[in-house]
């Protein structure tokens, strides 16, 4: 059995404190008598120790000091044990010389003795289970293999870092100084560690410290100020951590040392909203999600499964990903037997009508959320038949068998890349957003919607996942081109966006997301590097690749106040709202006969004639 089980340190520190009282009694009474005074009353000193050494034992287990954790051990515990070693003491002073008056109690050297012992003990008692927090610290300061750590806040947050680092040798970190800006703390030390300040020279702090990673310690630190610190350590070789908010803290003993995450590292605010009345929408209702097993697809599941719909039905042609979906849903019914939604999982191609209209038919859904869709730029430019065929025709299938089977409404999951389009996937969703235009304008019992939106961090072919997989490998990270932007958005934040819009669609609408401020890419990428705790162009490079075909240098401005409607909610506007496009029957008859023959450059051709604000951003080859 180890010694480091907490059973074992239990017994070992109440044995330590039988042979201290018991050691530290005797010492006192030989310090402060005579030997032959000693001798001639001898059985006293030895009752007098042996039964405060039991007694101090049996009062600590009583008051449960040997269930306090050592790790932990701090100020709060000292005192306490120092002042039940004292009670216990004066108890037992009260006690003997009650019991042994005619022997000791007129000799002054016993209360010089009991004195003596008492003080001694005040001290030793609780010093001993500071013991192990000594190690904790020397071998901490002994490490070799340690990484230089500043601590942005001198405040309770950075004591409870500085403490978290020292008791957990996992973390292999040291700091050697916190920076604040309080100007009464700076030149003053904390745990032994000088303060330094303000925070905005710590660019300089770090280059005189050498360090590698700065861990932000203010626990009530608002969300603009985080940003701007990590503005600050822009231009700096560190690692970025941070102690986690009041807000985010699940217990009052949450310690735990976060990474900065992405959204932190593009330094804006997630888009908070409010999804109740979603689900009064969709409770005990039959709901269809196309593409149910992809980014956007499989988050939207898994949203609108919370709002317990009566039959929630999963349609994709992938297989593997929607079997993962459906696996996740399975393990939630079993977990949760209150929950009495049906999920059906089918496999299929929105292109083949016959498909489409069957499950429809059969299924009956009160609500469809189109998700199925070709989205990868570069690869559809090669394959724009097959972009056609699933984000144009596949649309037009679902849309139509909706309207037929009564569906209420229906959403269709856009893009940015729709606004006056160079690639074929932007052009395709643009035609998919005509097609449920016109069947908004034309339809008597189904609402149509489209939502667009902008690129979405952690989405499959997006540029977080990549660029940690080329930091992971050792680099280089690729970019396309130095001044590329692009505007982001969580998937949570982007199904969110989806679900509120399916509630506020009314008339054909295309909703849009103001998302704030875009982003490089570059600096998103020199970000990252220094979060792994490397240098951009040194540890790891960053390269150009020249911009893919039908890729865009910036991202359409998406939001324009003058001409746009505003919602009730002040992130969702409008683009657009349902028109009659007469000629979407035709087109549609024209590009399914005309796509099966033509090669790519006409496609894209037959593709511009429809869609006029598509522009081919390649010559035929």
């Amino acid at each position: 059995m180890k010694l480091t089980n907490k059973k074992n340190f239990r017994w070992l520190f109440a044995i330590s404190d039988i042979v201290l009282t018991f050691v530290i009694t005797l010492f006192s009474f030989f310090s402060c008598f005579d030997v032959q005074e000693i001798f001639a009353s001898f059985s006293v000193p030895i009752i007098y120790a042996i039964s405060l050494s039991f007694g101090t034992v049996v009062i600590f287990i009583v008051r449960r000091v040997y269930n306090i954790v050592t790790k932990e051990f701090g100020l709060m515990e000292t005192i306490k044990i120092a002042f039940l070693t004292l009670i216990i003491h004066i108890f037992a002073l009260i006690v003997l010389v009650a019991s042994a008056y005619d022997i000791m109690s007129n000799i002054p050297q016993f209360y010089w003795s009991w004195a003596l012992s008492t003080i001694a003990l005040v001290f030793l008692l609780p010093s001993t289970r500071l013991l192990r927090r000594v190690f904790s610290i020397l071998s901490f300061i002994d490490k070799k293999d340690y990484t230089k750590t500043i601590i942005v806040g001198a405040g309770a947050s950075g004591k409870v870092a500085i403490d978290e680092i020292r008791r957990n040798h996992d973390i292999r970190c040291k700091v050697v100084a916190f920076v604040d800006d309080d100007t009464n703390k700076i030149g003053g030390s904390l745990a032994n560690i000088p303060i330094k300040g303000p925070i905005s020279d710590i660019s300089k702090i770090i280059d005189f410290y050498q360090a590698k990673e700065v861990i932000i310690a203010i626990s009530n630190i608002s969300k603009d100020r985080l940003f701007d610190i990590i503005n600050l350590l822009e231009s700096c070789p560190v690692k970025i951590k941070r102690m986690p908010l009041l807000s985010e803290m699940e217990g009052p003993h949450e310690r735990k040392i976060l990474d900065i995450d992405v959204n932190e590292l593009l330094c804006r605010d997630s888009i908070k909203l409010d999804n109740h009345e979603i689900d009064k929408m969709l409770s005990n209702k039959v709901v269809l999600v196309t593409g149910a097993g992809g980014t956007i697809g499989s988050e939207l599941v898994r949203q609108i499964f919370k709002a317990k719909p009566k039959t929630l039905v999963l349609f994709d042609i992938y297989e593997n990903s929607t079997y993962q979906i459906q696996m996740e849903l399975t393990q939630q019914l079993r977990n949760n037997s209150s929950v009495e939604t049906h999920v059906i999982t089918l496999i299929g191609s929105t292109y083949n009508d016959v498909r489409i209209e069957q499950i429809i038919s059969k299924y009956r859904p009160d609500y469809i959320y189109h998700a199925a869709a070709y989205k990868h730029v570069p690869l559809m430019e090669d394959s724009p038949m097959e972009a056609i065929r699933t984000n144009v025709i596949g649309t037009y299938n679902v849309a139509r068998f909706a309207n037929k089977y009564n569906v209420k409404k229906m959403i269709l999951v856009s893009t940015d890349k729709a606004v006056r389009p160079t690639n074929v996937m932007g052009a395709t969703k643009r035609f998919a957003e005509l097609i449920i235009q016109h069947f908004a304008y034309t339809s008597k019992n189904t609402t149509y919607a489209a939502v667009r939106f902008g690129n979405v961090l952690g989405s499959n072919g997006s540029v977080v996942p990549l660029f940690k997989k080329q930091i992971e490998s050792g680099g280089p990270l690729t970019l396309t081109h130095k001044d590329i932007i692009r505007y982001f958005m969580t998937i949570p934040e982007a199904v969110s966006l989806i679900l509120q819009c399916g509630l506020f669609a009314k008339d054909g609408e295309i909703f849009i997301l103001d998302m704030g401020k875009p982003v490089k890419i570059k600096d998103l990428a020199e970000r990252m590097i220094r979060q792994a705790g490397l240098v951009p162009y040194v540890d790891i490079d960053i390269v150009e690749t020249g911009l893919r075909p039908g890729e865009k240098l910036y991202e359409e401005l998406l939001l324009d106040l003058t001409t746009q409607e505003k919602t009730s909610n002040n992130r969702i506007f409008i683009e657009e709202k349902a028109k009659d496009n007469k000629d979407i029957e035709k087109d549609i008859n024209e590009i399914s006969k005309a796509f099966k023959m033509l090669d790519n450059f006409e496609i894209k051709q037959l593709l511009a004639s429809i869609i006029k604000t598509y522009t081919i951003t390649e010559n035929k080859k």
